[in-house]
């Protein structure tokens, strides 16, 4: 392990400075490219606008269209934390935006991960037209849904498209769906800057346009001849906190236009304003929304309603977060809850077992191959993908992990989810496993640090083989070195817990890391907790001060460099700060 400490620009820093930053926050946000304090501006007229985003402004018009003249509209979701958030955003802000209008004919369909696999198929498509639909909607997927849109379309159902994913490519050209709408700004010819942003934020902006559509139309300023009034336009700053929610939960980056919906999502949830499902999730999981941060989200929340559509149905976390009843939201979010817990006892059996497969792949004196592929019959296909993070993290290797397909008569299919490290594009190396190797992949897609794909399960040697191929041809040793990047020193006089109250107010995840500070400690003792984490007590620039690593068991020497997170426990009515222990350099 190797850690490495961020460039500090010192222009940033002091223009940072001036515009009134802290300075440690200064020294933060100019780590990470922050320039000038009018980055940091959140406010809401600092997103970027609607009409920048392809395809919007026609969705708006033709959701317009439908609810003026009534028509059914079914979104199709799809079965992770950002398919629920964006299908809540959906079904809450067509139902609120109608109301004025009294339109309310919104309906959802949630695919089966099993039954149905990743998408809009021409099942799902089926499945919309027997409900009585007019409109299909898909939010977080169907860009790559080619037959799935066909289908939907013999069938005479409208399509509206809204992803955020990569499309299809075959023979180097971009395949889209045909004959539809698609709002995505992945797609060819978009010139929205925000190509990051999650599926429920596309929808988002979806309803942002349709809300001016209809402001256009005169909608909000008709008056009611019963009652003489006047129609008020609806807000849709209710839906930020679960923009926020898939958004940091779907692990994008945080540019600067999520940068803003997050913060403005987590302003509402710690003022109370978050809807019943929500504050109901925070309590099993023994957070408080009045204190929540973007950590909350990631891995407290975000799990909970990710356990649904990996061990049931996403239909539950669904329901949790568009009901407005309190109790039924406590109910539902106590059973996400107790399905998260399974989720953890089947990946932790999963994790070990992984575990002992992929070390058996190598000699402890070796390292390990540049690319790790396993499989087990008894592995479980909706939790594949954490364990597969799991063993990336471990090995700092691109990892794919498979099980056997659970679907009906697919028993012979091997479904695998990947997870890979920095300079290591995934979903590029399943295409080029693709390509040397016509016929192994039946199906894949994914981004460059997480993939997916379906193979014959005799297909899995040949996999594993091309797969290590292309990392051997792409990887070099300083790129399999594992690295930590760490913000340098902490000043003693940081070191305080109402800093660390200031620390975790701002918006930390991907593309925009949570603050980690290094330097050389001297451990005063050390042991273990739990049987699985290491308690410290240190000295940082001579001064004691507690410290954890969790997950971790192998003892430390006298002394040693850390990387570490600040952190506030409380003590016989006193708060004191402590460090979170990320990474050790031996």
């Amino acid at each position: 392990m190797k850690i490495i400490t961020r460039d500090v620009p010192p222009r940033a820093v002091w223009a940072l400075e001036q515009g009134g930053v802290h300075p440690l926050l200064a020294r933060l946000f100019a780590a990470r490219g922050i320039t000038s304090k009018d980055e940091l501006d959140d406010a809401l007229a600092r997103l970027l606008p609607p009409s920048q985003m392809l395809g919007a402004q026609e969705a708006a018009r033709a959701l317009a269209d439908a609810m003026t003249t009534r028509q059914r509209i079914c979104i199709v979701a799809d079965y992770d934390c950002d398919g629920a958030t964006a299908c809540a955003v959906a079904v809450r802000g067509l139902r609120l935006l109608g109301a004025p209008m009294g339109f309310d004919s919104v309906e959802y369909l949630v695919p089966d991960r099993v039954a149905d696999g990743y998408g809009l198929t021409p099942s799902i498509a089926r499945r919309v037209k027997e409900r009585g639909a007019d409109w299909l909607v898909t939010v977080d997927n169907g860009i790559a849904s080619v037959a799935g849109v066909r289908a939907a379309r013999e069938l005479g159902l409208n399509v509206l498209v809204t992803d955020h994913h990569l499309p299809a490519v075959q023979d180097g050209e971009v395949v889209l769906p045909q004959d539809c709408i698609i709002v995505n700004p992945n797609q060819p010819g978009c010139t929205f800057e925000s190509k990051s942003i999650a599926g429920v934020g596309v929808m988002f902006y979806v309803l942002l346009a349709l809300r001016a559509e209809l402001r256009e139309r005169g909608v909000y300023n008709m008056a009611e001849v019963s009652t003489g009034s006047v129609r008020t336009e609806p807000r849709l700053d209710a839906l930020l906190p679960l923009v926020a929610l898939g958004t940091v939960a779907d692990v994008v980056r945080l540019d600067a236009n999520n940068r803003r919906l997050v913060a403005q999502g987590l302003k509402r949830v710690r003022a109370g304003a978050l809807p019943p499902g929500m504050a109901a999730l925070f309590q099993v999981a023994g957070r408080r929304p009045e204190v929540a941060t973007s950590f909350d989200f990631g891995f407290a929340l975000g799990p909970r309603l990710n356990a649904a559509g990996r061990l049931a149905d996403m239909t539950l976390g669904i329901e949790c977060l568009i009901t407005d009843d309190a109790g039924r939201a406590d109910e539902l979010a106590r059973a996400l809850d107790g399905i998260n817990r399974e989720r953890k006892a089947i990946e932790g059996d999963m994790r070990e077992q992984a575990l002992m497969l992929a070390e058996d792949m190598f000699d402890e004196s070796e390292d390990p191959p540049p690319a790790m592929v396993v499989f087990d019959p008894d592995f479980h296909e909706g939790v594949v993908g954490i364990v597969a993070s799991r063993l990336k993290d471990k090995l700092h290797r691109p990892t794919f992990v498979f099980a056997a397909s659970a679907a009906d008569g697919k028993e012979h299919e091997l479904k695998g989810s990947g997870r890979s490290i920095p300079g290591f594009h995934l979903r590029d190396a399943l295409d080029l496993v693709a390509k040397r190797h016509p016929g192994v992949l039946l199906r894949f897609g994914g981004h460059a640090m997480a993939a997916g794909c379906t193979i014959e399960e005799e297909h899995l040697d040949t996999f594993e083989s091309a797969l290590q191929q292309v990392a051997h041809e792409w990887l070099d040793a300083a790129t399999l070195q594992r690295r930590f990047e760490a913000d340098g020193p902490l000043d003693t006089q940081y070191r305080r817990a109402d800093l660390v109250d200031t620390l975790h107010k701002e918006v930390w995840g991907q593309g925009f890391a949570p603050p980690v500070f290094c330097e050389e400690v001297q451990i005063v003792s050390q042991r273990l907790v739990g049987e699985k984490h290491l308690a410290l007590k240190l000295k940082h620039q001579g001064e004691p001060v507690d410290g954890i690593w969790f997950g971790h068991t192998e003892p430390l020497p006298a002394r040693v460099k850390l990387a570490f997170r600040l952190d506030a426990d409380e003590w016989q009515g006193q708060r004191r700060v402590r460090f979170l222990v990320e990474a050790a350099e031996i």
